[in-house]
């Protein structure tokens, strides 16, 4: 605020013009200077600049609140009064707007624009405030403003942790470097604060190796580094060292348990992260926000619903704060597992819901088949005046796949540029080309590939290579598997697609033909892989897998499922298995399937009348979907099965995709 703009507001309010809030900044204003004042700047804490602030902590929170406008009038009354002369308060009265109202940052800015010699500790709260900012790079002014400060200012090791964390915002390695060469030129490198950071800068810009150079060069490493460098390990992908370090650490906080465990959820490795999560309540390890999001997501990435009900009763009956951010995880965690009533429940019954929560329930909705009920909650989202993202629409696309709305599809992908200024992924375009495969309309599908304005990526060519097995278009199909093997040399799904599709043409040279190129280039199969959970224990099964300790129980079963399934007419539709064997052996492979395995454990596990939820990490073939419609018919039981794209609910005989999958 400039000096006349200031005294001019103070004459009005000197005059008796709205003198209440005067007296209310007033007031404000003595809290907040008195507050400072029996500060001393000298004595710094660990916890950066909250050291300075801590006696005075309660009466900013409460400033927190204020808004710009009343900002402005206890900012005129300290210049009326000339608090503000002392470099101290104004530095101590900078840092209240800057670090505890983010969106009063611009303002903080301004007012120590105003002041000729500003403190060290007044530049570094700006430096800290813009490093957790959505302009992180602006760091560098007030840092350059330190370079030139007359009388001269040094920047310490908290000037230096504060860059380094906007480094790690930023993402920019020549940046990062700079800083870090700033770091080892002030003789900062032995700070443990600014060793942490740097090892979390390195991290984010995906650096292991310079991570590993400076936890190395570390003396006698805290726990603070040993726990950053556990979280760097897990987040480059090397998760087995990251457990390594932890299980060596002489002492682990909470902090360091956490980052374990969040190491195992991002790096996909639920079962081992479910597996910790048993550990730190043994150890009574505090739980916090944070650590119940990464157990949701293991629950999720698992479907293991048990396990995911067992978390949100840990959440309630521990008083975890129920931030948007865990609400969101638990909405995500049931709608993935199956249970969308569930997370309808829970949906509608938060307090705050924000972009990611209706768009994580609006594509549960889509991935369990109810496309038109996402597209009603859809419309819902935007009453609400919640405005839609990339995701939001990709969700919203595959809401309109799933049940077969090419219009309506194609409708709201033109409506992102045109409404909302969005510009289409990849994604967007991988959707309306599923869109128009699905629905049989193939030639327009390959037109929008040929039309998008970026290289078409393998969703798009896999999309329509799915679609011509499906619509038995060869031709096209060729097509799709060989631009989708030019992007992807070593996707075994585009050969095994395009070698189904001869198959079922009975065209066998053509099947030899694939199978020869996939053996010279050395791409094997994925194999499948199915997921059950049983009494709160995951249980995993491959193709042809013989190695449960209750197999015996689950081939009997297998037996009573066939020859179940023959009295109600089944005949195995065998085309897609290999040629060369007898008709027997066909049936016996595919009897093999790693779902079918894992339905046969389900019934011989589960009570009567408890659903049997699997999870897969394929898309399920044309035989497995018949046999469980069927069996879910023959044996009276629901059958959800979670494939790579979508879920399947069987009942009765019948699946929610209605053989549009």
């Amino acid at each position: 605020m400039h000096t006349c703009a200031c005294m001019h507001t103070c004459a009005k309010l000197a005059s008796g013009e709205n003198i209440h809030l005067l007296l209310k900044s007033s007031s404000r204003a003595h809290h907040l200077v008195m507050g400072r004042i029996e500060l001393n700047p000298s004595k710094q804490k660990t916890d950066h600049i909250d050291g300075h602030l801590k006696r005075g902590k309660k009466s900013i929170k409460h400033y927190s609140a204020t808004t710009l406008k009343e900002v402005k009038q206890i900012h005129t009354k300290l210049v009326v009064n000339g608090s503000l002369n002392d470099p101290h308060l104004l530095g101590q009265f900078v840092a209240a707007i800057a670090l505890y109202n983010p969106s009063n940052l611009t303002y903080s800015a301004q007012v120590l624009h105003q002041c000729r010699n500003p403190t060290l500790f007044a530049l570094n709260t700006l430096i800290r405030a813009y490093s957790r900012s959505p302009t992180p790079h602006q760091c560098f002014l007030f840092y350059k403003q330190i370079q030139h400060s007359t009388p001269h200012l040094s920047p310490d090791n908290y000037t230096f942790n504060f860059l380094v964390r906007a480094c790690a915002q930023i993402l920019s390695p020549g940046t990062a470097l700079l800083v870090h060469a700033s770091v080892l030129r002030r003789g900062f490198h032995n700070d443990p604060h600014v060793q942490s950071g740097l090892i979390f800068m390195y991290a984010e810009l995906g650096c292991l190796g310079y991570c590993h150079k400076v936890f190395d060069g570390i003396h006698e490493p805290d726990v603070v580094c040993q726990t950053a460098m556990i979280s760097a390990c897990a987040k480059c992908g090397d998760v087995d060292l990251a457990r390594k370090m932890f299980d060596e650490m002489p002492e682990r906080d909470p902090i360091a348990w956490n980052a374990m465990l969040a190491g195992y959820a991002q790096c996909g490795k639920s079962r081992e992260a479910l597996h910790l999560f048993h550990l730190m309540q043994i150890h009574d390890v505090k739980l916090n926000e944070v650590s119940m999001v990464s157990v949701l997501s293991a629950c999720t990435h698992l479907g293991a619903l048990d396990q995911g009900r067992w978390a949100h009763v840990y959440i309630e009956r521990n008083r975890l704060k129920m931030t948007v951010t865990l609400g969101t995880a638990l909405v995500d965690m049931y709608s993935k597992c199956g249970n969308m009533n569930k997370a309808m429940d829970f949906f509608w019954g938060m307090k705050e819901r924000n972009v990611y929560t209706w768009t994580s329930v609006i594509g549960g909705l889509a991935m369990n088949g109810a496309g038109e009920k996402s597209l009603e909650l859809f419309s819902l989202m935007k009453q609400a005046g919640v405005r839609p993202n990339e995701v939001t629409f990709v969700s919203v696309l595959r809401g309109c796949c799933v049940v077969g709305l090419v219009e309506e599809g194609r409708e709201h992908f033109d409506s992102m540029r045109r409404e909302y200024g969005i510009e289409p992924w990849l994604e967007h375009y991988g959707c309306l080309v599923d869109l128009y495969g699905r629905a049989g309309r193939l030639d327009e599908a390959l037109d929008v590939i040929n039309k998008m304005p970026m290289k078409p990526h393998a969703g798009a060519w896999g999309a329509l290579l799915n679609a011509c097995r499906m619509y038995k278009n060869t031709e096209m199909g060729e097509l799709a598997s060989r631009k989708l093997v030019e992007l992807e040399t070593k996707n075994h799904g585009a050969y095994v697609l395009l070698s189904n599709i001869y198959a079922e043409s009975k065209n066998w040279d053509r099947v030899i033909n694939v199978r020869q190129i996939m053996k010279a280039k050395g791409v094997k199969k994925l194999p499948g892989c199915s997921v059950i959970e049983v009494d709160g224990e995951v249980h995993e099964f491959f193709a042809g897998d013989e190695t449960h300790p209750r197999y015996n129980e689950i081939e009997v079963m297998l037996g009573e499922i066939s020859r179940r399934l023959k009295l109600a007419g089944y005949v195995a539709n065998t085309n897609p298995v290999m040629y060369d064997i007898e008709e027997e052996e066909k049936e016996d492979t595919l009897c093999k399937h790693s779902e079918k395995i894992a339905i046969a454990f389900g019934l011989i596990s589960l009570k009567e009348g408890v659903p049997i939820r699997i999870v897969k990490n394929l898309r399920v073939c044309w035989d497995c979907h018949d046999v469980t419609k069927m069996i879910s018919k023959v044996f009276n039981r629901e059958i959800i099965v979670r494939d790579k794209n979508r879920f399947h609910h069987f009942k009765d005989g019948e699946c929610s995709c209605k053989g549009y999958w």
